[in-house]
């Protein structure tokens, strides 16, 4: 994925699938091998998610890269810098549904955009703004997990607190990878 950034203009890169299955790490993965190759790398994330920390993105193992907390895609949009040639998002189904075409501008403008998040949510349906970042991507990587019953690939995040609200921030205790056959959407609801 990590192409040269001479002549070769922007795309769009959408790393998915469940929680626990390492998108985090992959996205903070190609952010660092930017940073190492001297690009201007700036990096988002929306201030709903402050799970671990206020001003980094921390995978569920512990890597951490800098980053800023943004509310809309808008504002994420207006704190790009010109000069930036690479652009990482993480936890993309928590933005509005304006981020594709806001990451499609940024593609549009030459940049390189990396973006992170679930592709399911709770129930096992499309969890939007995903679905149509994965229609405009040119690179897609989808993870999985292992599934926390039967040790199987996990495609699908299990919530295990009751709550029948579709955005619901939590992490080990409240969630666990489960794959196809293990999963069971009618425990939360």
């Amino acid at each position: 994925m990590d192409q040269p950034r001479s002549g070769s203009g922007g795309w769009i890169e959408v790393i998915t699938g469940s929680m626990f299955s390492g998108k985090s790490e992959e996205l903070i993965r190609r952010l660092r091998r930017a940073q190492i190759a001297k690009q201007q790398v700036q990096i988002f994330k929306p201030a709903i998610d402050n799970r671990y920390s206020d001003e980094e993105i921390v995978s569920h193992s512990s890597m951490k890269i800098a980053s800023s907390n943004v509310r809309t895609s808008r504002e994420l949009l207006e704190q790009v810098k010109p000069e930036t040639e690479v652009v990482g998002i993480d936890e993309g189904q928590f933005f509005d549904p304006e981020l594709p075409a806001v990451c499609n501008t940024l593609a549009d403008q030459g940049k390189r955009v990396i973006v992170a998040g679930l592709d399911q949510d709770y129930l096992g349906k499309p969890f939007e703004p995903m679905p149509q970042l994965l229609a405009i991507a040119e690179y897609i990587t989808k993870t999985l997990a292992i599934c926390m019953v039967c040790g199987g690939p996990a495609n699908h995040t299990q919530r295990l607190v009751q709550s029948t609200e579709r955005v619901l921030v939590g992490a080990s205790g409240a969630y666990e990878a489960r794959c196809r056959k293990c999963f069971d959407p009618t425990l939360a609801g």
